[in-house]
């Protein structure tokens, strides 16, 4: 016999549905394959892009493709494909 719920140990035994944890288990495998960016908070990074110009500092933040450079001047997004590390 089919069984509705299955149990997670993780939450103490507390039954979750079955349609549940295959959500759960298919959004982990679409986030496998999705673009990661190479750079971790902390790294010191160039960013040149043709809208918000060349700018040095230091990686704060990065969702997805984009990521929060912390300059002189402030705070730039860059996407990650234009971000090269410094020398």
């Amino acid at each position: 016999m089919v069984r509705n719920e299955l149990e997670d140990l993780s939450t103490l035994g507390r039954p979750i549905s079955f349609g549940a944890a295959v959500a759960r288990t298919w959004g982990k495998v679409q986030n496998s394959f999705r673009p990661r960016s190479p750079y971790r908070a902390g790294d010191a990074v160039v960013g040149d892009d043709p809208f918000n110009g060349r700018r040095e500092g230091v990686v704060v933040s990065h969702r997805g493709t984009s990521v929060g450079i912390h300059t002189a001047h402030g705070v730039f997004f860059y996407d990650h494909r234009v971000v090269k590390p410094h020398d």
